[in-house]
């Protein structure tokens, strides 16, 4: 399973499809920092970075993926839409993972202060509302099915 999840990482650059669709129409944008390569991911390899399964971008550098505020409604709209589970099954997930160490994303508590991050960050991903104004300084990427 994780020789897939590499070599879909490694197959981020991809030519548009018929079954490609923007991640705004989940009601969410993913954006990734402007040195990250490609313009599309697979929704279950961007679950995965966000799970920490997958850790490596498919050039070899380290994804840094940040989540926003659970509290938040983007948050709960990726869970259910792109993580395809409950926030708080996610919570729980999360839970159970750092009892063996394993760290969850950072979280911010706004849609600036993710692209802040974001802009900031060699490698990094995440996600802002669909509603927000994205800056040059990070890319919007297409989640494809």
């Amino acid at each position: 399973m994780r020789r897939f999840i590499f070599s879909s990482l490694a197959a981020f650059i991809l030519v548009a499809t018929a079954h490609s669709a923007p991640a705004a129409d989940a009601g969410v944008r993913v954006i990734v920092n402007p040195q990250v390569k490609g313009t599309q991911v697979p929704r279950a390899v961007l679950a995965s970075i966000f799970l920490k399964e997958a850790s490596r971008w498919g050039d070899g550098s380290p994804v840094v993926p940040v989540d926003q505020s659970v509290r938040s409604e983007v948050r709960r709209t990726f869970s259910s839409r792109i993580l395809d589970r409950p926030l708080l099954d996610v919570q729980v997930y999360w839970q159970r993972k750092m009892t063996t160490g394993l760290v969850p994303p950072p979280v911010k508590t706004s849609d600036d202060e993710v692209i802040a991050f974001v802009s900031s960050t060699p490698g990094a991903i995440g996600y802002v509302s669909a509603e927000a104004t994205v800056p040059p300084s990070v890319k919007t990427i297409v989640v494809t099915n």
